[in-house]
Formats: C-alpha cells, sequence, structure tokens
C-alpha cells in the first residue's frame, strides 16, 4: 500500500527495458532472425548498464 506512489529507481527502469526487449526478441526469434539478434544486443547492453549501476 505504502509503495503504491513510490517512484522507480533508474535500475527498475532499465530491468523492465531489458524485461521487454527479451520478450520481443524471443518472439522475433521464429519470425526474423536478423531482428531477434537486434533485440538480443540491445538487451545485453541494458543488461551491462544494469552491472554498472550495481557497482
Amino acid at each position: 500500500m505504502f509503495g503504491l506512489f513510490k517512484k522507480k529507481t533508474e535500475e527498475d527502469k532499465l530491468q523492465d527495458k531489458y524485461k521487454k526487449l527479451m520478450e520481443e526478441a524471443y518472439k522475433l526469434q521464429s519470425i526474423n532472425r536478423s531482428d531477434s539478434d537486434q533485440k538480443y544486443l540491445e538487451a545485453d547492453a541494458v543488461l551491462k548498464e544494469i552491472e554498472a549501476l550495481q557497482k
């Protein structure tokens, strides 16, 4: 209840973005492999940003 109005941290935003990119990449995997690979690369870059924030 009290976390209802809590703002997301930068790390939370990046984790949401990473999850979204991974889902899109998975869906594109059977349709267009090159687009799927591009989404995986974008997700990897976001993951590196998350790791940098955690340090």
